[in-house]
């Protein structure tokens, strides 16, 4: 009788331990479901323009193919794409390039990473009075960005295109106007703020015009004297959060920007838009 009992007991103990425990995977399978679902519907910040129609354009696509349900958010300023991705509402976003991502780091105590670098538009020699750079005269005065990063960038095209000479021994990213060390035809250089710079094409005698300025102006790229060619630092790159880096979103992203498909769009879509490193040695 004692034994009956005993094993009536051990009966019920056993059914319920069993039923616990599938209670138990079925509620983590649910979460783990529920947790892929969420994962595969993302959010991801541009500015309205150029970038925000690679993302439709080039990206998008590749990453629906892959089962991810995109949405872009657009932003009309360069501080709120950060502040977004950082506070989680968006998932990566595509605005900024190495240098500025950094700075924005340190100075608002954020914890984001650049992913890949993706094609760039860059900054272009523009004019109205020349129509080739060896036209320019003794004198000639050119608008140039009035922040020090790109007005580096203004310097290094300039003498790519041998027009001034640089002091071999300054840092690329921060050449200044006193880093000239020579400049045959006496150039005069007007800063001024970046938003200015396209209509400066009218009044000045050259104007260096960031590509995304550019772009913004409805002008066209293939139209500047001559076009910068970029370091790496300046191209714009696909960021996340520092803690997402080793995810498989992270990972789809990286796939599908170096992915054929990508560069093709890019080709036809994007003309003029320099092209990093990794995509020029593969």
């Amino acid at each position: 009788m004692i034994v009956k009992k005993f094993l009536a007991t051990f009966l019920v103990f056993l059914v319920a331990v069993l039923l616990v425990a599938c209670n138990s995977n079925s509620s983590e399978k649910s979460k783990a479901d529920s947790t892929s679902s969420e994962s595969k519907e993302i959010k991801i910040g541009a500015t309205a323009g150029p970038y925000s129609d690679m993302v439709k354009k080039a990206i998008k696509p590749g990453l629906e193919e892959k089962g991810y349900k995109v949405e872009i958010v657009e932003f009309s300023d360069y501080i709120q794409p950060n502040k977004a991705l950082n506070e989680g509402s968006i998932q990566a976003n595509l605005f900024q390039h190495t240098i500025y991502l950094e700075n924005f780091e340190k100075e608002n105590n954020m914890d984001l990473t650049a992913l890949i670098t993706v094609p760039t538009a860059p900054m272009g020699i523009y004019s109205n009075k020349y129509k080739s750079l060896d036209e320019v005269e003794d004198g000639a005065t050119i608008t140039i960005p009035n922040d020090p990063t790109n007005a580096a960038r203004a310097f290094n095209t300039l003498q790519d295109e041998g027009l001034i000479k640089i002091d071999p021994n300054a840092d690329p990213l921060k050449v200044s106007e006193k880093d000239i060390i020579e400049n045959p035809k006496n150039l005069k250089f007007q800063p001024l703020e970046a938003g200015q710079l396209p209509r400066s094409v009218d009044s000045a005698d050259l104007a260096a015009v960031p590509g995304n300025y550019a772009l913004a102006a409805n002008m066209n790229l293939l139209d500047a004297l001559a076009l910068e060619n970029m370091l790496d630092q300046y191209r714009n790159v696909v960021a996340v959060k520092a803690e997402d880096e080793d995810s498989q979103l992270a990972k789809d992203l990286i796939e599908v920007v170096q992915s054929e498909e990508f560069e093709k769009v890019i080709d036809a879509e994007f003309e003029g838009f320099g092209k990093p490193e990794w995509m020029k040695n593969r």
